[in-house]
């Protein structure tokens, strides 16, 4: 799935399952925040992030792991690129995606014009409000009921501005409508670290993932610049 699509879908939990991981995930004990400035809270940079809180190694991103939290990681079928990562919990669910940004400035003022454009354009609506990490979005996004009619589905949008890499975030179930609910998946989005790298990417270049359990010296297919969100196959562990 990309930053956001035209069409305004996002991802349905209910979707084909491709494969299962039996296998226990990479974990990072802690990143170092030696030398490096300190933010007043999370997402994090690799440069300044707390030390002692175990990850797991997703590449781009290292993702904080919770107990009884289902991870499932979205592949692109045309691709074959990992492209987004999704936290299950208690009824909610938290997709994640990291992306290149501008040295100078932010993107996600910017990228929250375009989804609202986009998802009033498609007969939903977005209402841009005060969030924990900022400006977010809550939007009802149009669907297709089983009964062939046309409903709406709650979705929040929250994102973080780091030094040169911009992290997205999109709550649905009850943690899009329910404060109390959303409070352990935005938690795990406060914790974590987003692993930029040194190498030149034009803005909105997703950030590449891997699979847990993949290590940082398997080989990353060449990531796709930013696209609209398509629903590919998942593979899903259970934690």
């Amino acid at each position: 799935m990309g930053l956001f699509r035209r069409d305004a879908r996002t991802s349905d939990t209910e979707d084909t399952v491709a494969d299962d991981v039996t296998s226990t995930p990479d974990v990072v004990d802690e990143v170092s925040a030696e030398g490096a400035p300190q933010r007043e809270h999370g997402p994090w940079d690799a440069a300044d992030a707390p030390e002692g809180a175990p990850r797991v190694d997703l590449g781009a991103i290292l993702l904080p792991g919770v107990p009884g939290m289902e991870l499932r990681m979205e592949i692109d079928k045309a691709t074959s690129v990992v492209s987004a990562a999704q936290v299950n919990l208690e009824g909610s669910s938290l997709q994640v995606q990291a992306f290149a940004a501008p040295r100078t400035e932010g993107i996600w003022d910017e990228i929250r014009a375009e989804i609202a454009e986009s998802v009033t354009k498609q007969g939903g609506s977005a209402d841009d409000l005060p969030g924990p990490f900022g400006r977010e979005l809550l939007a009802r996004l149009p669907v297709r009921t089983a009964e062939g009619r046309t409903g709406h589905r709650p979705a929040r949008f929250i994102g973080a501005d780091g030094p040169r890499w911009f992290l997205r975030g999109v709550l649905t179930g009850k943690a899009a409508v329910d404060p109390e609910a959303a409070q352990a998946l935005e938690q795990v989005f406060a914790a974590i670290v987003v692993v930029r790298g040194d190498d030149a990417r034009p803005p909105r270049d997703l950030l590449a993932l891997r699979l847990p359990g993949q290590g940082p010296n398997a080989p990353a297919p060449q990531a796709p610049k930013f696209e609209p969100p398509a629903r590919g196959p998942e593979i899903t562990e259970i934690r």
